[in-house]
């Protein structure tokens, strides 16, 4: 269990205890928590609370690339969407998509679930949602899932590219690129409650995303380029399950290292396309599980 996730923990355990011991204002029995107790019991979850909110996160997916990064260069029958990876923090995912793009397997695939607002996702031979396998296998050879690699450098913004699952530590082949825009003052209000480290709140109101899928879908990848893409398949009309009306296929995936002079990128996981035609329209593109 990670730091954050440690603190979070922390912070339930203690509220547990703190609500347990004034439910039981009143009551003779040894059990009860005296005022002082309570105080400084709840002290210590504010102080913990503190913590978690100052906690230090290496933000990777805002860092600039090297000619070592990998880069993916996605074919879709809309255009194109360039991705880059984190093997630090999820070597098994990156692993998976690389291979299986490198052979092929994702050629000829649609997008089978596309949310506006929310994400697009693919990845499923079947087309359905509910097929594909990993790269890794079992002592005889067949095909299992791996598991969930969640990191603190890692979140659900707009533009992650992350595994699609049906629970813990299932993940195959199924990916999705979260396209929402926006976060709801609500779920705002919410992540600093827990809370959320301030880093990742400004993150989420600045660039929008879905945090709700934080440590429950592994994040690998970042749009580097071909938001608008990503955008464009988001909008496309569907059926009340999510399946485009007119299938969007992923015709290609090309893994090279980044290219400085060929590949365009901002911080933010938009392209450079994406801003001028922003500029000069002087609006922004449209706005589980993605949870498969």
């Amino acid at each position: 269990m990670n730091k954050f996730m440690k603190g979070i923990s922390l912070i339930l355990a203690l509220s547990m205890v703190l609500l347990a011991g004034c439910s039981n204002t009143g009551n003779s029995s040894a059990s009860s928590m005296t005022e002082d107790e309570s105080s400084s019991m709840a002290a210590e979850i504010e102080a913990q609370k503190e913590e978690q909110r100052n906690m230090e996160v290496n933000l990777v997916q805002f860092s600039e690339l090297t000619e070592e990064d990998d880069i993916a260069v996605m074919e879709t029958s809309m255009g194109t969407i360039k991705l880059r990876f984190f093997p630090e923090q999820a070597p098994k995912a990156v692993e998976n998509f690389l291979t299986h793009s490198k052979e092929g397997y994702y050629n000829g695939l649609k997008f089978h679930r596309v949310i506006n607002d929310f994400m697009i996702q693919g990845g499923d031979p079947e087309g359905t949602g509910s097929g594909g396998e990993s790269i890794f296998k079992d002592d005889s050879g067949n095909a299992v899932a791996f598991e969930d690699e969640f990191s603190t450098d890692l979140w659900n913004f707009r533009g992650a590219l992350s595994m699609a699952n049906s629970g813990t530590n299932t993940n195959g082949s199924q990916f999705f690129i979260v396209q929402a825009p926006t976060v709801s003052e609500d779920l705002l209000a919410q992540m600093e409650d827990v809370p959320f480290p301030t880093a990742v709140i400004d993150k989420y109101k600045d660039l929008g995303g879905a945090p709700w899928l934080d440590w429950k879908h592994t994040v690998f990848g970042f749009v580097v380029d071909g938001m608008d893409v990503v955008d464009a398949i988001a909008a496309t009309p569907t059926n009340e399950a999510g399946l485009p009306a007119e299938d969007v296929i992923i015709t290609s995936i090309t893994v090279r290292k980044y290219n400085a002079a060929e590949d365009s990128v901002l911080k933010d996981g938009t392209s450079s396309e994406d801003s001028s035609s922003e500029e000069e329209s002087g609006s922004s593109g449209s706005s589980s599980s993605a949870a498969a």
